[in-house]
């Protein structure tokens, strides 16, 4: 038997010899609160809980095999990896399926959402090719640095997922500032992209436009469409500094409050476990963020770099867009809180990111 423990620690000890442990940790706490909350939401739902552990299990597993690639490995397969993530973009409009919109594959065993693995490919790929051109990058680098990001963004947003599109172009914006883009730049194309706002407004769908005009004046229609965001700023509202307590959310459990478990389960934690439950995932968020900026600085070269920052840049984004879209603070445009929220592709995509940010730090001492 004393053997047998040996061999198991030995064992355990080299496949988790490339994972970063203080940021493994904080993402196994967000994931245990994650099933926590889920258990609620779900009410006797059981299934959901075991099937979002699976999720976990299957990506946390991903992102340790991840954190054992070599950057140079990564950069090899790059290429690759944009390529085949577009053309099951492009699949999705043959053979797609979904509710409101054709976002998934059903591959049988499970549905992919080729959206989810964009936020991957494209920070990688836009690593790959600024990786190879003088730094900062001029004109001619802008030009073919926007065309890997707007191509596969226009593609998404085109399904229509416009949280994911944004997402996307997202990812790929901060690949470019981690580039070190000159500020004047950026204050141009800030300017040009504020000034055709207007323009963009006749070519939004109905649905997003509705979407617009709801978050300016939710009280306009409160029992139609401006039903969610009322119900999810009185299920935060309600649950004061230390909340009701687990299962004791009228909102979620009585059924006013829409998509409970995917898009507006902050609001479920903030209702249940109140402003210290708040205070607790949004410290583990920064904690993250934090960790893995700390992690992308200590890289070697550029495509580490870049592509480990974009990756921890591009997590911030979906906990400022999904908490200010819960709290009335943005448009609902359909980003899950990340880790926390129900939902596979996006969880095990997300992981699968972390390890690569590890890969970056656990190979630092060779140039990849």
């Amino acid at each position: 038997m004393t053997a047998l423990l040996q061999w198991l620690r030995d064992t355990l000890g080299r496949l988790l010899d490339k994972v970063d442990l203080p940021l493994l940790l904080a993402l196994l706490c967000v994931m245990l609160i994650s099933l926590v909350v889920l258990a609620s939401a779900g009410g006797d739902n059981t299934r959901l809980v075991i099937s979002q552990a699976a999720r976990f299990g299957l990506g946390v597993g991903a992102m340790v095999l991840v954190s054992r690639v070599t950057p140079a490995k990564l950069r090899l397969w790059t290429p690759i990896a944009y390529g085949v993530s577009l053309v099951l973009l492009a699949l999705v409009f043959v053979f797609g399926s979904g509710r409101s919109a054709n976002l998934w594959l059903d591959l049988g065993v499970f549905y992919l959402q080729p959206g989810e693995l964009l936020k991957l490919s494209v920070p990688m790929m836009l690593a790959w090719y600024l990786h190879g051109v003088v730094l900062p990058p001029r004109w001619k680098t802008l030009a073919v640095a926007a065309a890997i990001i707007g191509l596969p963004a226009a593609m998404i947003i085109k399904q229509p997922d416009l949280g994911t599109g944004m997402l996307v172009a997202a990812s790929g914006v901060f690949a470019i500032y981690l580039a070190g883009i000159a500020w004047w730049r950026i204050g141009l194309f800030a300017g040009v992209g504020l000034a055709s706002l207007p323009a963009v407004w006749p070519f939004l769908l109905p649905h997003q436009r509705e979407r617009v005009l709801t978050f300016l004046d939710p009280e306009s229609d409160p029992l139609g469409t401006g039903w969610n965001i009322i119900q999810s700023k009185i299920a935060i509202g309600s649950g004061g500094f230390s909340g009701k307590g687990w299962g004791q959310g009228s909102q979620a459990h009585l059924d006013f409050l829409p998509e409970h478990t995917t898009d507006f389960i902050f609001s479920v934690l903030s209702e249940e476990w109140g402003w210290l439950g708040v205070v607790t995932l949004l410290a583990l968020y920064l904690f993250i963020v934090g960790r893995c900026l700390w992690l992308a600085a200590g890289a070697r070269d550029g495509y580490s770099r870049i592509l480990a920052g974009a990756l921890a840049m591009t997590f911030s984004v979906y906990v400022i867009v999904n908490g200010g879209m819960v709290a009335g603070l943005l448009p609902v445009v359909g980003v899950p809180m990340p880790l926390l929220s129900y939902g596979g592709t996006s969880a095990v995509s997300l992981l699968v990111g972390f390890g690569i940010v590890m890969s970056v730090h656990a190979h630092r001492k060779f140039m990849a």
